[in-house]
């Protein structure tokens, strides 16, 4: 795998903690020249990896994103959109200014990523790959919000794989229970991993089927993987 990945170059965003700092230190013990970034660095980073501090909501940010990255990785390889947050809510009850925020960090900020660095990535070809959730296929109580932000992704990134044929590989992960920090962050709402009632996979073991993914042959796209504890029902 790591002859597959040593070199390349990748960007991963949510990479503080959680699914995106598996990511990235995945990426980096394979070999990969790693840029980092999230809105705040308090999480553990990946060793071996460079951080640029950006809130995918501020448009100014993300250019101050693309700039550093161009000037510490050159354009990406491989471009992982993992920033996301949560919501628990009833649609009945919830607040809009909230489920507005979960909009501007899920969907926004991905299309934000998508439209600064995809462009320069056609011309050598690359990997793009969205962190989703099982959520997006599923519509569950006090879900509905985080659930339509997910589902949104999902189509922006196969509206993506289409639109980049055949230059870029697009791949969806769909996450069920993962047990990270994602609960402890949530805007609204509580839950956690073991409350849900499910089990739990790891961080880990997400980002070793990321790697999976980008490691195959140049030819072949892996385009959809879901993934979840083996005794989710959904």
């Amino acid at each position: 795998m790591s002859g597959e990945l040593s070199g390349r170059r990748a960007l991963v965003s949510g990479a503080a903690s959680g699914i995106g700092a598996a990511v990235a230190r995945a990426l980096a013990q394979a070999g990969a020249q790693v840029l980092l970034t999230d809105k705040d660095s308090s999480g553990r980073l990946s060793p071996g990896c460079a951080f640029q501090r950006a809130d995918l909501c501020d448009p100014e940010a993300v250019d101050a994103l693309f700039t550093a990255a161009g000037e510490w990785l050159g354009t990406p390889d491989v471009l992982v959109s993992c920033a996301g947050v949560g919501i628990h809510e009833r649609l009945d009850e919830g607040d809009p200014a909230k489920w507005a925020q979960v909009f501007e960090v899920n969907v926004m900020g991905a299309l934000r990523l998508v439209r600064a660095f995809v462009p320069a990535m056609l011309a050598q070809g690359g990997d793009v790959v969205f962190v989703s959730s099982v959520a997006a296929r599923q519509a569950y109580p006090w879900g509905g919000v985080y659930a339509a932000s997910k589902a949104a992704l999902e189509r922006i990134a196969e509206t993506l794989r289409l639109e980049t044929l055949p230059k870029l590989r697009v791949l969806t992960v769909a996450p069920g229970v993962v047990d990270t920090a994602f609960f402890d962050h949530m805007i609204s709402g509580t839950q956690t991993a073991e409350s849900i009632g499910f089990g739990s996979v790891g961080p880990d073991q997400i980002a070793e089927l990321v790697l999976f993914a980008l490691s195959r042959p140049s030819n072949l796209a892996l385009n959809e993987l879901v993934v979840r504890p083996r005794g989710q029902p959904f």
